[in-house]
């Protein structure tokens, strides 16, 4: 619906009007007049009053953003034997197999050729079940 407030027309969403009328359980007027107040067309003193006291208690200077950059957590894995032994294992019976096979990642990846094909074993670590 177009609304003409002080020679200006705006645009209010039917659906808006009849949600809140629906809801709140409000005549049409006064849900015009709640969603001009809602978007800064009209000032309502109670709202301007509590407002104020927010700037007051300092609650409206809470941002959700930081203007500082965060710096990047840098995170040390420490060493799993386990896995290393296990790539050892498969690195060493790539090799009795005559496949020349490549660590790339000591208690991660390891990777070979056979023929023209080239393959890659990234072995992960699942952990147990939550109870």
């Amino acid at each position: 619906m177009v609304y003409n407030l002080n020679g200006k027309n705006i645009r209010i969403p039917d659906d808006q009007l009849e949600k809140n009328m629906r809801i709140l359980e409000i005549s049409k007027d006064e849900a015009i007049q709640m969603w001009l107040e809602d978007e800064g067309y009209l000032e309502n003193e109670v709202v301007e009053e509590l407002t104020k006291k927010a700037k007051e208690n300092g609650t409206a200077k809470v941002k959700a953003k930081s203007d500082k950059a965060r710096k990047p957590v840098k995170r040390e894995r420490k060493p799993d034997e386990e896995k290393e032994k296990i790539i050892e294992i498969l690195s060493n019976a790539l090799k009795n197999e005559g496949i020349a096979a490549e660590i790339t990642n000591k208690s991660k990846i390891i990777e070979f050729s056979i023929e023209n094909n080239h393959y890659k074993i990234d072995l992960i670590k699942k952990r147990p079940p939550k109870k």
